[in-house]
């Protein structure tokens, strides 16, 4: 099994596991021992998976104002929390291949080896869950069906993510292709760029 294959495969653990209890406020039980890439995976994912509920939540049209606010503050803790969650994946990655030595004409990716696996952990959100409205009892069959549909876009997406992030790491590995990593630098969570934050309210 490949690294993307197994790294998916931590990712449906994560997010079945939050589904046992399906509250963004249960605890989380990482089966993984601590300090392991493993863990790291399984924590990104559960993260992902609370914040999607949340998501879900603050769409509420009917939902108390006060409530929202301190959601959306939540989310916005959270995208941080994540954003620091795969910064930590791609130091993994630029330990991992710190020996590797570019060849010539290697050249840089789009993104880095940690923000496809970002996008690996949303999609098997997306997966979970579009595979549980194709089987609503309360929906009607034509919604079924597109949801099927939209799964077996969804599963080949999936499919073509796992081979681009497997061939990427063996391209870093082989020296054909090489890491550069930019921190996110998010300014409005900062209180020295803010200008909100720092006094210079508009």
């Amino acid at each position: 099994m490949t690294f993307a294959e197994k790294t998916y495969d931590i990712f449906s653990d994560a997010t079945s596991s939050y589904h046992v209890a399906d509250h963004v406020d249960a605890p989380s039980s990482n089966p993984h021992p601590e300090g392991s890439i493993e863990a790291v995976l399984w924590a990104k994912n559960y993260i992902d998976a609370v914040q999607w509920h949340l998501e879900d939540i603050i769409r509420d049209p009917d939902i108390d104002p006060v409530e929202a606010l301190a959601i959306k503050r939540r989310i916005d803790k959270s995208n941080q929390d994540r954003t620091d969650m795969v910064e930590e994946l791609d130091t993994f990655f630029r330990s991992k291949f710190a020996d590797v030595s570019p060849l010539p004409d290697a050249t840089i990716n789009t993104e880095s080896p940690a923000w496809a696996l970002d996008r690996l952990s949303i999609l098997a959100l997306k997966i979970y869950h579009m595979q549980a409205e194709t089987s609503r009892d309360d929906a009607d069959s034509a919604h079924r069906s597109r949801c099927a549909a939209k799964l077996d876009v969804l599963t080949e997406q999936r499919a073509d993510l796992i081979s681009a992030i497997d061939r990427l790491l063996d391209d870093i590995a082989a020296g054909k292709k090489y890491m550069k990593v930019y921190r996110q630098m998010k300014m409005y969570n900062d209180p020295d760029t803010n200008p909100v934050l720092y006094g210079g309210k508009q």
